[in-house]
């Protein structure tokens, strides 16, 4: 990692290398079945979805930083982590709590890319128009 200078000519938080992407991935409905937080004794018997565990392990294996973060309450932190881990999912953390609902607007300083996930994942991104990116 590198340290990133602020504005201020200060140290700030620390910034990846730009060949290392810094992968988000939501869990339900992404990398399985969307199971809602009102149905937590689904969460343990759910499957993956078809590669999603080799093309996350295949980021990882890359050198890549890999969080998994999803509406789930902290509650089923160690449901999911035990379910992560039955799946051979290789993964560096868990966040939990993310808002539910959708219309995501992300702010930050740094750089975001999104790829809005629909049906399939892929090792290979294809820009679209308005520099989106999407699975191959």
């Amino acid at each position: 990692m590198l340290n990133e200078i602020n504005i201020n000519g200060k140290k700030g938080s620390p910034v990846l290398d730009k060949n290392v992407k810094n992968f988000m991935i939501d869990i339900d409905g992404t990398v399985c079945e969307d199971v809602p937080n009102e149905e937590p004794e689904r969460m343990s018997i759910v499957e993956p979805f078809d590669n999603a565990v080799n093309i996350c392990n295949t980021w990882y294996d890359q050198g890549n930083v890999i969080t998994f973060f999803t509406s789930r309450t902290e509650e089923t932190r160690k449901i999911t982590e035990d379910w992560l881990h039955k799946h051979g999912f290789k993964y560096h953390a868990l966040l939990m709590g993310k808002p539910r609902g959708g219309n995501y607007h992300w702010i930050d300083n740094h750089e975001v890319k999104f790829i809005k996930y629909e049906g399939k994942m892929s090792t290979n991104f294809v820009e679209k128009a308005g520099n989106i990116l999407t699975f191959e």
